[in-house]
């Protein structure tokens, strides 16, 4: 009779369903990882919203990518890991032979092999990502800490790709998970970080990871001249990142910036999504456009030690737990937004929730 486990399986749209299925075994390469903690989030939550996600998977699929936890077993052919090893296994692994990665590209390469199934009792670790995306944790760092690897991987490749430095001024447009990650990252680095936020909720937590500034929507007439005055004689930021995917604020980010700047639109608008930018602003400006998608196994490694260093703040990062079997009431809650300023991202914890 096969073991079986508990697991969160979307089925569709808005349908996240526990089941019991069958507990993964490790073939060659491969290895099965007990889950200690994963992580909720915005790329999640648009899948559930959606029902699929042409890249990751379609349903009926195992759900869920953030995670941390302990090798219980290793497939023929794994040296570098052992049972009893705390790791974090990426959510992707780039295959390092295809024209992309070739030239540097590995967030786009042609075969990007993705892994999903975060939220059950145990994963499956898929042999590429157990060789090149899998991380050893020390001890000292709980598993809700250092699930936030992946997430903070790709902020870390959006603030590579913008060339910020220290002392430079940087507008970040947009207070979720993903813009707050970004704030930090970016004052972590010695930039001047000027947030751009919706709710009066967002004001409080987007000082706490770095930002200097906050702005309101709703407290001022202009957000593009309010942005600019903050700046160095009011020029424009030296970088701009685009954290919401709406046209609106793209727009923004372009009239934010200063001449010669740089503009990231790191936001993931939905397929068909068309913007009308100034033109006459972008040539006769020398401004630069650029969007960052995804992550690298190098920015996954830089984004492990800002975690492991204690530089980066996870504790004030995760703000709720659950255990496994509220999962599916979660995604529900986060499509409505709370206004709590400690809304950020949940640990779901399949041994039952910790405290």
């Amino acid at each position: 009779m096969t073991a079986e486990m508990t697991a969160a399986v979307l089925y569709g749209k808005e349908d996240l369903r526990l089941e019991q299925v069958a507990i993964p075994e490790a073939c060659k390469g491969e290895i099965i990882v007990q889950v200690g903690a994963a992580l909720t989030c915005g790329t999640d939550l648009k899948v559930y919203r959606r029902g699929y996600h042409a890249a990751m998977g379609k349903p009926p699929m195992l759900f869920g990518h953030e995670v941390a936890g302990t090798v219980v077993e290793v497939g023929d052919t794994v040296s570098k890991f052992h049972v009893g090893d705390r790791v974090v296994p990426l959510n992707s692994a780039p295959c390092d032979v295809c024209f992309f990665c070739r030239h540097g590209q590995q967030n786009l390469c042609e075969d990007l092999l993705f892994n999903n199934g975060a939220y059950a009792e145990y994963l499956r670790v898929p042999a590429r990502i157990v060789e090149k995306n899998t991380l050893l944790i020390p001890d000292c760092i709980p598993f809700e800490h250092a699930a936030l690897t992946e997430p903070l991987a790709c902020a870390v490749r959006g603030f590579e790709e913008s060339g910020a430095k220290a002392g430079d001024t940087m507008i970040v447009i947009g207070a979720g998970p993903l813009g707050l990650m970004l704030m930090h990252v970016a004052e972590l680095a010695g930039v001047s970080v000027i947030a751009v936020v919706k709710r009066a909720d967002q004001v409080e937590v987007a000082r706490i990871f770095g930002a200097r500034d906050v702005l309101r929507l709703d407290q001022v007439g202009d957000i593009v001249l309010a942005a600019r005055t903050l700046t160095p004689s009011a020029r424009g930021a030296d970088v701009v990142i685009e954290a919401v995917a709406v046209p609106e604020t793209w727009e923004w980010a372009v009239d934010m910036v200063r001449k010669g700047g740089v503009v990231n639109f790191f936001g993931g608008p939905p397929s068909g999504t068309k913007v009308q930018l100034d033109t006459n602003r972008l040539h006769y400006g020398d401004i630069t456009l650029k969007a960052s998608f995804h992550h690298t196994p190098a920015t996954c490694r830089t984004a492990f030690d800002l975690v492991t260093s204690g530089r980066f703040k996870c504790a004030e990062y995760i703000t709720g737990r659950v255990g496994l079997e509220e999962i599916s009431k979660v995604f529900p809650r986060m499509m409505v937004r709370s206004g709590s300023v400690r809304d950020i991202k949940t640990a779901v914890f399949p041994g039952g929730r910790l405290v």
